[in-house]
């Protein structure tokens, strides 16, 4: 059986590759690529004498089949995508499931991520995060997404075309309110620009004067107050939520943490409530034997 290496490449500066990164692309059997042309600029750079097969969006289900056939003969195997990690807002989520229901090993080479280098300069929290990759294209899917964040506390992270940052930005404030936020676009390169305002600001900054290159989008979450004033779920969806939560094996504790940002109610009584339907049924669940500090 062979494996699957799903190896991080940098986001612009070819120095933030790692030394395990270029040791894997070296020894392994074939390297799949989104696009061939700048893995090559990688590969040549490094002298790197593999010549890389497109794997990308259009053309993904049709490599798996040639894929698991070349691990099950036992060859090495390596996933890369445009830029930073694979799989994230980028191919490779279907040849990764179909590889591990087949049984292969499958290795994260972990490196640059523009997601995780966004939120570390953002100066946003970065303890709650909730990533949205691309937004949807369509207004109406893309609208009930961002309503579907409203009271939430976590930091959204995305990712947008330079093109729309603005409209993006203006949507967001729309629906949540002007919040703080932070635009990191072109990270590692040479034009590398990182501007925190607040959501509106910015919207106005980017209207007048449109961004090139790659953007993400780091936005703060609902105060206290906006997560006060969501709406409250029903009682059902609720109860329907924590048999959920614990029959997936989350703790007491941290369904009541969570649910309380998402529902409304408060966590007390989300977590005596979870309690009861854990003893009444059996439900197995890691639960701390002491109510959660609303303080935490």
């Amino acid at each position: 059986m062979g494996t699957l290496y799903i190896v991080a490449t940098p986001i612009g500066n070819l120095e933030d590759v790692t030394l395990r990164a270029l040791r894997v692309l070296r020894e392994v059997d074939r390297v799949f690529a989104e696009d061939t042309r700048r893995t090559r600029v990688l590969l040549e750079h490094f002298e790197i004498p593999q010549k890389p097969v497109s794997l990308h969006a259009h053309n993904e289900a049709g490599r798996i089949d040639g894929v698991l056939a070349a691990l099950e003969a036992g060859s090495e195997l390596a996933l890369v995508s445009d830029a930073g990690t694979p799989l994230v807002s980028d191919p490779g989520v279907r040849l990764v499931a179909a590889v591990t229901r087949a049984g292969h090993r499958v290795e994260a080479v972990p490196g640059a991520s523009a997601l995780l280098g966004a939120l570390t300069v953002s100066g946003l929290d970065t303890q709650r995060v909730l990533f949205l990759g691309f937004l949807p294209r369509k207004a109406g899917a893309r609208n009930r997404l961002l309503e579907n964040q409203v009271g939430r506390g976590e930091t959204l992270v995305l990712f947008e075309s330079p093109r729309r940052v603005a409209t993006t930005l203006s949507e967001v404030a729309n629906i949540l309110g002007n919040r703080p936020a932070c635009v990191a676009r072109e990270l590692t390169k040479k034009h590398e620009e990182v501007l925190r305002d607040s959501v509106e600001a910015l919207a106005s900054h980017y209207a007048a004067s449109p961004p090139r290159g790659e953007c993400t989008i780091v936005i703060g979450g609902a105060l206290a107050d906006e997560q006060a004033g969501a709406q409250s779920w029903a009682e059902d969806e609720l109860e329907q939520s924590i048999r959920a939560e614990l029959s997936a094996g989350v703790s007491t504790r941290d369904l009541a943490r969570d649910l309380a940002e998402r529902s409304g109610h408060p966590r007390r009584d989300i977590y005596a409530r979870a309690l009861a339907l854990r003893d009444s049924e059996g439900t197995a669940t890691s639960a701390p034997s002491t109510a959660p500090d609303e303080s935490e």
